[in-house]
């Protein structure tokens, strides 16, 4: 049936940067409804109300473009002239117009300049009043960085932030690498309290290293919800900018030696079997482990706190370098109060003015603490990690929980009308709503991308790799309006270049590689993007294999983190006996005529290590090997759009970190491995 038109509802969606229609799966061109595009205006600050206010909303819009004077942010490239678009009223232009650039080190750059020298680049007339859009140019070279400009013309004073950025992301001079994953509450250990913790990925680093890695990838560590609400999925984290204290190694922190009541309880009877309890469960119980362990951390929190020690001093200037701390921590303990998400707490604490009497003060001491002893487990990874040249592959979400500090943090910056999420594939024929608040893109640039700045840093001050969930992010978002279901969707644009900026800019500053998450139905300018910023891509066997059973293999992308699967799809063992017939047959002949399988070899570990040669052998910068699949595990860690049907993030690894380390089937495929990827001898396939 088709959509019916609404006059000038399409020029105000363009205005806006939201699409009226888009490809679908099947190539077919899908329109969206009028009251969709509605919605998804209304969400994104149009003042429209009903489609009889597009006319005005339309004339309003173009004064704001005209008006403003210029952009919010500019981009200059290194090694580029860096010039502004800056925009004024051809009849009330001043003569002379004084520049003032803030670098990002303090220095202050001043200069005046005639507007009449200005270049005119383009001209728009809007009720009868003419606007020039000139090129100002700055007269200097700009450092990298981030540099406010403010111009004053006339009466007007217009500001602007300068990202004067690499236009590709770091590379590192390191050759091919690889790695090993697995997701770390899945961690197995004689010394873990029933879930990895911080110890374990460092122990598994050093094991790496061992092998010849140079890579340890695991999932995001965020903070997350683990009582009410309860989500323990690392990709609804509660905030982008905190880690999670589930990780902590308690045993580690100094602060145990100082405080009795900690020691006691550590060593009681009581909590050791509880501990054994833990251990010896297939699936981690985030809830109960977590108040195993907040009762220990409590304990140290008072303890710190009462005694004004030098390490209780060493938290007071963590705290002043990292003041959102403290209100993350409010934020927190609010929420333990009142047992209920933000959006139902009683004004003004809904609205971000907590007080003193809304929360409890020793609740937010102890996320103070365990924010500061998070960070020093994390520095110490990261401090192994680079004596060991290891790098640890983090993963940063692409969104938070709705009831998560972000979003309550900035709230003009998340719009709480829409959740982001997908159309209708061939895997989700409904659609998929992930549940998460998107940012509203102009409220982004407004702000001068600070949420997204802030992410990037706690990241990327641990991580020598940073995977980017869902990285058609930075182009494009597919909002579902507050009530409709995912079939009923829009997309809405991103300025996608400034995004790639600020990458760029702090891969380099933190000598970090960015990869984008890519997989599935993805635009060609989007991949093209990558190339020309540098971003590595994700190639996926199960996701990029090719439909033809004759030629079952894609070509592997150079620019790449290649892998047999992920998190999200089933381990090798569980795809491979999955596999029609044809196209096994098809993907057995295919490794055979690389010379990695042998003719009478089609059993699961000898295919294995085939595939794990053809990607070992391949161009991608790096190889990831997901350590279950070396054991032939079956079960995944995740199945989308499922929740109580599958337990999904909680699954432990069927072989504890003690165990697999020495055993033959993991250590003799990562050798082999580790030899195809350094000098390209020999091959894992099965003699």
């Amino acid at each position: 049936m088709p959509r019916r038109e609404v006059p000038g509802l399409a020029t105000l969606a363009r205005m806006y940067g939201v699409q009226t229609a888009f490809y679908n799966v099947a190539g077919r061109r899908q329109k969206a409804s009028p009251e969709a595009l509605l919605s998804v205006l209304r969400a994104l600050g149009a003042p429209i109300d009903s489609f009889a206010d597009i006319r005005n909303a339309i004339r309003e819009r173009r004064h704001h473009a005209l008006r403003r004077g210029v952009e919010p942010v500019t981009v200059v490239w290194q090694g580029e002239p860096a010039t502004v678009a800056l925009r004024l009223p051809a009849g009330a232009a001043p003569r002379s117009i004084r520049c003032h650039l803030a670098t990002e080190d303090g220095e202050l750059r001043r200069w005046r300049c005639d507007v009449a020298d200005l270049p005119i680049v383009e001209s728009a007339v809007l009720e009868g009043v003419r606007y020039h859009s000139f090129r100002l140019s700055l007269p200097f070279d700009l450092p990298m960085g981030y540099h406010m400009l403010t111009v004053k013309a006339g009466k007007r004073r217009l500001e602007t932030l300068v990202i004067s950025a690499p236009r590709t992301a770091y590379t590192p001079d390191e050759g091919r690498s690889w790695g090993v994953f697995l997701p770390l509450y899945a961690f197995r250990s004689a010394r873990n309290w029933g879930a990895g913790d911080m110890t374990d990925l460092e122990c598994m680093m050093s094991w790496a290293t061992d092998m010849g890695a140079n890579v340890v990838a695991t999932l995001p560590l965020l903070a997350t919800f683990l009582d009410e609400p309860f989500e323990p999925s690392p990709y609804a984290p509660a905030s982008r900018l905190f880690w999670n204290e589930f990780y902590i190694d308690v045993t580690r922190i100094p602060d145990v030696q100082e405080c009795p009541p900690a020691k006691a309880t550590i060593a009681s009877q009581e909590f050791q079997q509880q501990i054994e309890a833990q251990r010896s469960r297939p699936l981690v119980d985030f809830h109960e482990l977590m108040r195993l362990k907040q009762r220990v951390l409590s304990e140290l929190a008072r303890c710190l706190f009462t005694g004004r020690s030098q390490r209780y001093a060493n938290l007071q200037s963590f705290l002043r370098e990292h003041p959102s701390v403290e209100e993350y921590a409010r934020f927190r303990a609010v929420g333990e109060r009142l047992r209920a998400p933000w959006p139902e707490w009683p004004q003004p604490a809904r609205d971000g003015a907590v007080q003193p009497e809304d929360f409890d003060e020793e609740v937010a001491c102890y996320h103070q603490y365990v924010q500061w002893i998070a960070q020093e487990q994390m520095r110490d990874l990261s401090r192994t990690a680079e004596a060991q040249s290891i790098r640890l592959y983090l993963d940063l979400p692409l969104g938070t929980h709705p009831a998560g500090y972000d979003v309550w943090r900035e709230r003009g910056l998340f719009t709480q009308q829409v959740s982001a999420g997908a159309p209708p594939d061939t895997f989700f024929s409904e659609g998929q709503n992930w549940g998460f608040h998107p940012a509203i893109p102009e409220e982004q640039r407004r702000l001068g991308y600070r949420h997204f700045r802030d992410c990037l840093r706690h990241h990327l001050g641990y991580a020598g790799v940073l995977r980017i969930d869902h990285v058609m992010g930075l182009h494009r978002l597919y909002w579902i309006p507050e009530g409709a279901d995912a079939r009923e969707g829009v997309y809405v644009r991103y300025p996608a270049e400034e995004l790639y900026a600020i990458l760029s800019l702090e891969s380099h500053r933190h000598e970090a590689v960015i990869v984008g998450e890519d997989l599935g139905t993805v635009p060609h300018r989007i991949r093209k993007a990558m190339r020309r910023h540098n971003l590595q891509r994700s190639y996926v066997v199960q996701i990029d294999e090719t439909t033809s059973p004759g030629h079952p293999l894609g070509p592997v992308p150079a620019a790449s983190v290649a892998s047999l699967n992920t998190h999200d799809t089933p381990p090798f063992a569980a795809y491979w006996r999955g596999l029609e017939e044809e196209f096994k047959q098809g993907l057995l002949a295919a490794l055979r005529r690389q010379g990695l399988l042998e003719p009478d070899h089609d059993d699961d570990r000898s295919v294995l290590r085939a595939l794990l040669a053809h990607l070992a052998t391949g161009p991608a910068q790096s190889v990831l090997v997901s350590l279950e699949d070396l054991w032939l595990e079956t079960d995944p860690q995740n199945v989308p759009g499922t929740t109580d049907q599958h337990p999904n993030w909680r699954r432990k690894a069927r072989h504890t970190l003690e165990g697999f380390r020495d055993m033959p089937e993991v250590v003799d495929v990562l050798r082999a491995v580790d030899r195809l990827r350094k000098d390209k001898v020999g091959h894992v396939a099965s003699k």
